[in-house]
């Protein structure tokens, strides 16, 4: 019995000891599954599990755009005499098609003789959380550009890219969460986080362009990155900053959503921007101007010109109307009516919802599309007889009559580009407008001396034109097959 006894009671202490050693092994599990789950319902980390998701996201959408140019550098020894030399900038883009089209700042690519785009590498990532790898560098070439609206197109080698998608500028609001991603300094796949300050800022109290303004932070390189809401949809093109030192301080600016949309398909297509016109002149109304014209209030947007035989003119507006609408959204400011007004295509109708006096009027007006100057180029050219086919261009040669058209050529000879081939056969990076005054260092000045040219270089020969763009003289080489 007492043998019994003993082992009973060791066998109870050795189940009290195994359960208390379980609970000592399971407790710091347990803890640690508490604490997590914690950490799952605390806000904050909600916060930081949401923007890491976002920024994961959105970062393969994101690119460095590298431009390498030619332009005045610093003399040796006090040299006052102009040296040009090599110069190399850095700035962002956005992939807005899977197929490789890249949106950025058209300021970005000023006096680019090669752009090239660094594609982030997002296939893992480090313990530190960012991005793995050093990404790749591609070849790019320039689409379209509009130095006006400060937007260019770029198309590399490609196919499945992570593209972002356009967010609806219509809905976005002041003191939304925003995220500036880009290259600041050159630090690629930064990102930074904000608030919209203003969702329409006009920076010309007489300009049509109204900004989204953030306090997002923005430095120079960021410009042409995304602004991003927390949908991970594109807002604006980020664009510049107002400084007193140089750096960020809370006041950047980016080209909203509602402009990339109107100016990409167009930018793709023709290389340039055709803008709609209504013959409307508009402008702020201000204390002194409602004071001096006897208005009944100080603010909102009035009619300063109707251009005569204007689509504007034919629906019936006169100058002193006031807008108080636009397409059924009410008017209170030039930004609220800006980009609504002067960011339409050809053929549209614009509602206009107006004050005459103490009459409220309505008016549909015509939008009808102006002519580019390129666009009078191509009608100029003859697809057939004027086609370089080894260029993949159609060619307009340089007379003095046409000449004449072209403002500010500096040789008034050559080969213009009139319009591009559909399928071209060599990517050449020529864009219409392009004036070709060399090539592989001998002179071009008509058509005859081109093809010519052309004809006498052999299979895989490198070629080089030196053509004329924007009033600048610049290299372009590639290679015909």
């Amino acid at each position: 019995m007492i043998k019994l006894k003993w082992k009973m009671r060791i066998g109870r202490s050795g189940f009290g000891l195994s359960v208390c050693l379980a609970c000592l092994l399971l407790a710091p599990r347990v803890s640690a599954q508490t604490a997590s789950a914690n950490k799952n319902d605390d806000p904050l980390h909600q916060l930081n599990n949401s923007v890491r998701a976002l920024v994961k996201r959105v970062t393969p959408s994101v690119v460095q755009v590298l431009v390498t140019g030619y332009g005045p550098v610093q003399g040796s020894r006090g040299d006052t005499n102009l040296v040009l030399g090599k110069q190399q900038s850095i700035g962002s883009g956005v992939i807005v098609d899977p197929d490789g089209y890249i949106v950025t700042n058209a300021h970005v690519l000023r006096g680019a003789h090669r752009v090239q785009v660094n594609i982030p590498a997002m296939d893992s990532e480090t313990p530190g959380g960012t991005p793995g790898g050093r990404g790749r560098t591609v070849e790019a070439r320039i689409v379209g550009s509009d130095s006006e609206i400060d937007l260019a197109l770029l198309k590399i080698e490609g196919k499945g890219l992570s593209a972002l998608p356009l967010g609806d500028y219509n809905k976005l609001r002041q003191g939304e969460v925003v995220f500036a991603f880009g290259s600041p300094e050159g630090l690629q796949d930064s990102v930074t986080m904000g608030v919209v300050s203003a969702a329409a800022r006009q920076r010309d109290a007489d300009s049509p362009m109204v900004y989204v303004q953030t306090d997002a932070p923005i430095n120079p390189g960021n410009s042409g990155g995304p602004l991003v809401n927390v949908d991970g949809e594109l807002v604006g093109i980020n664009t510049f900053i107002l400084t007193q030192g140089g750096g960020n301080e809370g006041l950047g600016f980016a080209i909203p959503s509602a402009t990339v949309a109107f100016a990409y398909p167009q930018l793709r297509r023709y290389g340039h921007v055709h803008r709609g016109e209504t013959g409307l002149g508009v402008q702020a109304i201000t204390p002194s101007l409602a004071a001096g014209l006897k208005l009944a209030g100080d603010w909102g947007v009035i009619i300063s010109d109707v251009g005569p035989g204007s689509p504007a003119a034919a629906a019936g507006l006169k100058v002193q109307d006031i807008i108080t609408g636009i397409d059924g959204r009410p008017v209170d400011n030039l930004p609220s009516l800006g980009t609504r007004l002067f960011m339409r295509r050809g053929g549209e109708k614009i509602k206009l919802d107006v004050l005459r006096g103490a009459e409220k009027l309505s008016f549909d007006v015509l939008v009808v599309e102006l002519p580019h100057d390129f666009d009078r180029l191509a009608d100029l050219a003859d697809p057939d007889k004027s086609l370089v086919a080894k260029l993949g261009i159609v060619g307009l040669e340089i007379d003095p009559k046409l000449a004449a058209t072209l403002p500010g050529l500096r040789v008034s000879s050559g080969v213009i580009v009139a319009a591009k081939a559909a399928d071209p056969s060599v990517d050449t990076s020529l864009d219409t407008g392009d004036v070709i005054h060399a090539l592989n260092g001998a002179q071009i000045e008509n058509m005859a001396e081109l093809r010519s040219a052309l004809d006498h270089l052999a299979p895989n020969t490198p070629v080089v034109l030196q053509i004329e763009r924007d009033g600048r003289l610049m290299f372009v080489s590639f290679e015909i097959d």
